[in-house]
């Protein structure tokens, strides 16, 4: 199927930047969610993931949602998709990958841009359960792990349908985009690194020797981490590995579940082309490029009463799939 968004994105007045878009709807973004309930999934490594779930009525469809690097069930981005599934009387689960849920994790390894055993294992425990559609809606790091998902099985896909936003499909070109800027690019650079050394530091307290934590802590880039860090813990022998083999879009052909690609093209964390053109080849997939939005922005309507296009249209196209 073919998707047309059911209203253009007309950013809101005095939001038109991506800077402003990206910025603003991080901080903005209500996090009031319906009443969930948290349930751990031990997994057959011995560590552990925690989600964030509540059920619809029998049949209804149910909506996993996969948050970005270093986000949670708590991001904004998120709980915005709760509610509107909780308001179309749909269930919902929010998972928070490794180390992601406000517990460490058990293991040395965490989650990458990759990795999709974890969210295949919470997908089968969820189908187990439902007896509706099951759906899924990635956003950025979570949003690559999405389509790697339905890349790897193809038609064994768990979910009727699904939604990208602002993945990065190309690993290399989007660290080379974080890491190559100042001003703004720093702002999110740091940011990120803030965390993520922080999360490390524990580790290696609990993990001696897991990685070189002198290099860790001279890394000022995200490739400068993911080489010394994020590669070697999850099996990968440096950045440039990992990133080759955990991209998107090399193998978006192979999805086979109708998908929505939703990106923004002045998206800051992404170089231009930030939807691989071959995209448009397969007829399982449905292109939507907004001119503007930002990364993970999006934000329509005035600035005292946003209105969040992306997740809107990241459900109207659930409704669309599922009606026909």
């Amino acid at each position: 199927m073919t998707f047309q968004p059911t209203e253009p994105f007309v950013p809101a007045p005095g939001l038109r930047g991506p800077h402003a878009q990206t910025i603003y709807a991080s901080v903005v973004r209500p996090t009031r969610v319906p009443p969930l309930r948290r349930e751990r999934r031990d997994l057959p490594d011995g560590d552990f993931v925690d989600l964030d779930t509540f059920d619809g009525p029998t049949g209804a469809p149910h909506v996993v949602v996969l948050h970005g690097l270093e986000g949670s069930s708590q991001a904004g981005y998120v709980t915005e998709v709760l509610r509107g599934a909780a308001k179309r009387g749909w269930g919902a689960t929010a998972i928070n990958f490794r180390s992601c849920s406000g517990e460490p994790n058990r293991l040395a390894r965490a989650y990458h841009s990759g990795d999709t055993a974890d969210t295949l294992l919470v997908m089968a425990d969820v189908r187990s359960r439902i007896t509706g559609p099951m759906l899924a809606v990635g956003f950025s790091l979570g949003a690559n792990v999405l389509c790697r998902l339905l890349e790897e099985t193809g038609e064994q896909a768990p979910v009727a349908a699904a939604v990208s936003i602002s993945a990065p499909y190309d690993l290399d070109a989007c660290c080379r985009k974080l890491d190559g800027g100042s001003g703004y690019h720093w702002l999110y650079r740091e940011r990120f690194l803030r965390t993520l050394k922080s999360k490390a530091r524990v580790k290696l307290q609990r993990f001696p020797g897991a990685f070189d934590g002198a290099r860790m802590e001279a890394a000022h880039t995200i490739r400068g981490y993911d080489d010394v860090v994020t590669g070697p813990l999850h099996g990968f022998r440096d950045a440039e590995h990992y990133y080759r083999e955990a991209s998107s879009g090399p193998r978006l052909a192979d999805i086979r579940r109708p998908t929505l690609l939703l990106s923004s093209a002045d998206d800051p964390m992404l170089e231009a082309p930030v939807i691989p053109p071959s995209a448009r080849d397969n007829p399982f997939l449905s292109v939507v490029l907004t001119e503007q939005g930002g990364h993970v922005g999006f934000v329509a309507g005035r600035v005292h009463r946003p209105y969040f296009w992306a997740e809107a249209q990241a459900l109207a196209f659930f409704e669309r799939v599922l009606a026909r």
